[in-house]
């Protein structure tokens, strides 16, 4: 249990995730999964500014998570996984990697080629198929912006838009 949350948000590191689930949750580390972000030591620095003190933030590759996951899973530290799209989150779960895990859709906003699901959930084509195949792997997904929040399944997600 010491991974309290994964979560897709394209935003990452910000208050709502730090404040908003990282309180509630007892979070005292947060690890940004992010190819480019993991070999970016700028932009890491700038992500930092947003944790407070008492909560580490760590960046990591997909391949490096993977590889990790199992050390996550057993350690003493409370841990949200933070991927800022569907793809990075399929790389993630890939060969069962996140089977009986839950994750949690946050923002994702409005680009070309994304339809409004939530006032906060835009998703495309590719991220819908992307979605159900993670599922398809014993994956519970659903979204919900703040643990306040009602919680909506992915196949209401799937179905009502």
């Amino acid at each position: 249990m010491p991974i309290v949350l994964y979560r897709v948000d394209e935003r990452l590191i910000h208050g709502q995730v730090v404040v908003g689930w990282g309180g509630p949750l007892n979070a005292d580390r947060v690890m940004v999964v992010d190819d480019e972000i993991a070999d970016s030591p700028w932009e890491q620095e700038l992500y930092c500014l947003g944790v407070p003190p008492e909560i580490e933030a760590s960046f990591s590759s997909v391949a490096d998570a993977r590889r990790a996951l199992d050390g996550w899973r057993g350690s003493p530290r409370r841990l949200i996984i933070l991927v800022r799209n569907v793809e990075t989150l399929q790389r993630l779960a890939d060969d069962e990697r996140l089977q009986g895990e839950r994750v949690n859709l946050g923002g994702l906003h409005h680009t070309e080629g994304r339809r409004r699901v939530l006032p906060y959930l835009f998703l495309s084509d590719t991220d819908r198929i992307a979605l159900a195949a993670v599922a398809a792997q014993g994956v519970e997904i659903s979204a919900q912006d703040l643990p306040g929040s009602r919680s909506v399944p992915l196949d209401q997600l799937l179905n009502d838009s």
